[in-house]
């Protein structure tokens, strides 16, 4: 299992990160997601062996999103 924090540089209401947490619904191996429009950030914690980093890259983009690793 793989934990991850994110930047969403480019969240603009509240709503933002319940649209970015309904990509759990589309890829398997998300166990938990969660954003905070607060701090620009989306944790994702997966399964490496069900869903790749890159997929999940993918589906934030494709919801509209820029997206970038957290330091």
């Amino acid at each position: 299992m793989i934990k991850k924090i994110y930047q969403i540089p480019d969240m603009h209401c509240s709503n933002c990160p319940m649209h970015l947490e309904a990509i759990e619904d589309d890829l398997p191996g998300i166990r938990r997601i969660k954003g905070s429009y607060a701090k620009q950030t989306l944790e994702v914690e997966f399964d490496e062996n069900l869903v790749k980093e890159e997929e999940i890259w993918a589906a934030i983009n494709d919801a509209g999103y820029h997206i970038r690793e957290a330091k």
